[in-house]
């Protein structure tokens, strides 16, 4: 039972993220924000992508690519982790919207950094 509400907890968030998203799109002031949590891509040369992972580890499962400055909305879910690690070398889970598509997944933390969300 209680997967069940953390997985209808999950849909729910999911379904209020697309609003936001879709509420952004239709919106004339872009630069209009509602708080923390989003996370924008650095550290990725021109001409190239961040892979999302499907696990905290650069050996799983690639599930997106992040072009940088067309990236949709990068939601961070929690910390990043390994805690005992430096920043750079821990694995954040995100949420990935961009246009109709949202992918759950792992970017290394020396890729991202905090912003304001959309």
């Amino acid at each position: 039972m209680a997967q069940t509400i953390k997985q209808y907890l999950r849909l729910g968030a999911r379904v209020c993220a697309m609003a936001v998203a879709l509420a952004l799109v239709a919106t004339t002031n872009a630069g209009a924000t509602s708080g923390p949590g989003c996370l924008r891509v650095v550290n990725v040369p021109a001409g190239d992508v961040l892979n999302v992972r499907a696990g905290a580890s650069a050996n799983s499962a690639i599930v997106d690519r992040i072009v940088p400055d067309q990236q949709g909305i990068l939601s961070l879910r929690s910390q990043c982790i390994p805690l005992s690690r430096p920043w750079g070398s821990r694995w954040c889970p995100v949420t990935h919207y961009n246009g109709n598509s949202v992918v759950d997944g792992y970017v290394k933390a020396r890729f991202v950094r905090d912003q304001e969300c959309p």
